[in-house]
């Protein structure tokens, strides 16, 4: 809540100057009583964390316990800087319609889209948390069409195999979905919902785990040159306010042939590099040929996006360009399920991508569903107080095709085999690397367990990680490659899981689908990933959640410092529970159902031959 000071503060850093003078006098009417209501309202906030947090702290709560010493570990930096920049996104965020359309124009150098005003007053009512960074992803992903001709991505969209189309306010799902899952009917639920204020649209799916469109990175940047150049705010009186529609598009003459760009197979990896920087180093960085050998992890790795060896930047993290490592450590690049990829801008909508794929993200379809797989159901787990002092994992052995010739390369075969306090104690005991992983380095991670060659020991108690299916390749080879490793567990369900504190969650054939549920729980995640999603902008690493690098090199650091002393429980618990409220706040259906609905409103204008005029403008009239 903002106090008189920082609204005068906000007011006169608004870029439309009208709709500054027409808010000061009412602002600043309400100032005192917004700073009475603030006070009130921290009161209550400091009480009634998730399970009662600061209670029984008595004047040692989290804030005065932990901001008040010194930063004795990394992780404490790392904390600290997300809380502070989480504080200053929030004091972005807007609560009436003028201040966000006018950031809008800020940050997009356009008008909102026409419907901008009902996609608002929907957000409004339902609680949502406005903050115009958080749809950030949206204009990376749309900025490339700007490049083409609209009338060529609308029909290229229009005749794709698995569509949810959007004509006269009522949302339909086209394509065969017979023997599939349920995906196509999840999103087109939720395209429905805003269906009654959205203009004729479509929204063709990727319907693979894989992503599929992956554009040279000087094609790409040539076309969002083009959007960058074309950028302009109309003149109010110039601006048309209604969306042209798809009637041209729809009325397709007879013989009309569906477009189909060349689908490309082959190495993924060196489909994927093509999309990055020439200056970047995974660019020429060819692909492993032999993954016979055991995975090569990276020397004196000392990344940017680091801090004293934690990840600070989850972005760049995430981005295979910065790390040619992962061609040999991530199953993406190694040996995918299913690949089919154009290196032509195709419009297609899905889950999750790579930072060097062309999707538009939305929301993945299995966080729309109920099934307790993804979501772990009605419960959260218990107190973190009652929770058992362990990780847990459960999952499939999936991340591509595994097989004898590759299968030591793969990001959870890698995992599991870090988790095993067994085999970790051998490897302490003889000092030979296992099978998927080397112990990393002292000089880097040094911290008493470690030191002591008790990592092993320490897991035999505190993990309880296992495959619950192999799926060994071919089917029968009946997994005897992999057998001297790796044995069938017992299934956990995810609500069990929840009873242990922490629960990492990394990559499978694409985005791991547990990932919000894991969120929601009372539970710590720490995530690893390749996969950019729609939320990536509303998260905050080491507040909302743990992160790790995709070596894992930082894992058994990373538990050290959770489970050392009271300072860093308290700080896993914080963790934990920041997550769990805030992601009850900006990650619910409603959420969804805002980003894409805004999605579509941006797609739809891009399609439009009229494109570069269109704009909602009502609350500069009203001035």
């Amino acid at each position: 809540m903002l106090g008189p000071q920082r609204i005068r503060d906000w007011v006169t850093n608004l870029p439309d100057s009208r709709i500054r003078f027409l808010r000061w006098q009412s602002i600043l009417g309400y100032a005192v009583i917004t700073f009475v209501i603030s006070l009130a309202l921290s009161g209550i906030f400091l009480f009634s964390r998730p399970e009662g947090f600061l209670r029984g702290h008595g004047s040692s709560n989290y804030f005065e316990y932990f901001w008040n010493q010194t930063a004795d570990h990394p992780i404490d930096q790392l904390i600290r800087d997300a809380y502070a920049d989480h504080q200053k996104l929030l004091s972005q965020q807007s609560f009436d319609l003028p201040v966000a359309a006018a950031r809008y124009r800020a940050r997009r150098g356009r008008h909102p889209p026409p419907g901008f005003e009902a996609w608002f007053r929907y957000a409004i009512e339902h609680d949502a948390i406005v903050v115009e960074s958080f749809f950030d992803r949206i204009y990376a992903d749309v900025a490339p069409f700007w490049g083409l001709e609209p009338r060529t991505t609308a029909e290229r969209a229009s005749t794709w195999d698995y569509v949810v189309r959007v004509r006269g306010g009522i949302a339909t799902g086209v394509g065969n979905t017979a023997g599939k899952v349920p995906w196509l009917q999840l999103w087109t639920a939720l395209v429905a919902e805003a269906a009654p204020w959205l203009p004729d649209v479509d929204m063709p799916i990727n319907d693979m785990d894989e992503s599929r469109v992956i554009v040279p990175w000087e094609d790409i940047t040539s076309l969002v040159q083009r959007e960058l150049s074309a950028r302009f705010v109309a003149p109010v009186d110039e601006v048309i306010t209604e969306y042209s529609g798809l009637a041209a598009t729809d009325a397709k003459p007879d013989g009309f042939e569906p477009y189909r760009p060349q689908w490309h197979r082959g190495s993924y990896w060196d489909l994927a590099r093509v999309g990055c920087p020439p200056d970047s180093p995974a660019r020429n960085a060819a692909a492993i040929e032999n993954f016979e050998e055991r995975p090569v992890f990276p020397q004196e790795w000392n990344p940017t996006y680091s801090y004293e060896g934690y990840v600070r930047n989850f972005t760049a993290v995430m981005d295979p360009c910065l790390q040619p490592h992962l061609r040999g450590l991530h199953g993406t690049f190694i040996e995918p399920l299913s690949m089919s990829t154009s290196k032509e801008l195709v419009p297609l909508f899905g889950g999750c991508k790579l930072s060097v794929n062309n999707e538009m993200l939305i929301p993945g379809a299995m966080y729309l569903t109920e099934d307790p797989i993804y979501s772990g159901g009605d419960t959260h787990g218990p107190s973190w107080s009652q929770k058992l002092d362990g990780i847990v994992w459960r999952g499939v052995a999936s991340g591509g095709r595994n097989k004898k010739e590759n299968w030591t390369h793969f990001q959870r075969h890698r995992l599991i085999e870090m988790l095993n306090g067994t085999a970790v104690s051998a490897m302490e005991a003889n000092g030979a690397p296992l099978m998927t992983f080397e112990m990393p380095p002292i000089p880097k991670y040094d911290f008493p367990r470690r030191r002591e060659g008790t990592v092993g020991a320490w897991l035999e108690r505190f993990a309880d990680a296992g495959f619950v299916d192999l799926l060994c390749f071919p089917a029968d080879s009946n997994c005897t490659y992999i057998q001297p490793y790796f044995s069938k567990v017992a299934g956990v369900p995810m609500k069990d899981q929840y009873a242990y504190k922490f629960m990492p969650d990394v990559d499978g054939n694409s985005f791991s689908a547990r990932f919000r549920g894991f969120l929601l729980s009372t539970s710590l995640p720490i995530k690893a990933t390749i996969y950019a999603e729609w939320h990536d902008d509303r998260l905050m690493p080491w507040l909302h959640f743990a992160p790790m690098d995709n070596t894992f090199q930082d894992l058994y650091s990373i538990l050290d410092y959770f489970t050392r002393d009271k300072r860093g429980d308290m700080s896993a618990r914080f963790i934990a529970d920041e997550g769990r409220s805030w992601g009850a706040k900006v990650l619910r259906r409603e959420d969804m159902l805002l980003y894409v609905w805004r999605l579509l409103l941006e797609f739809a204008r891009v399609c439009d031959e009229k494109r570069e005029m269109l704009g909602f403008v009502d609350d500069l009239k009203r001035v």
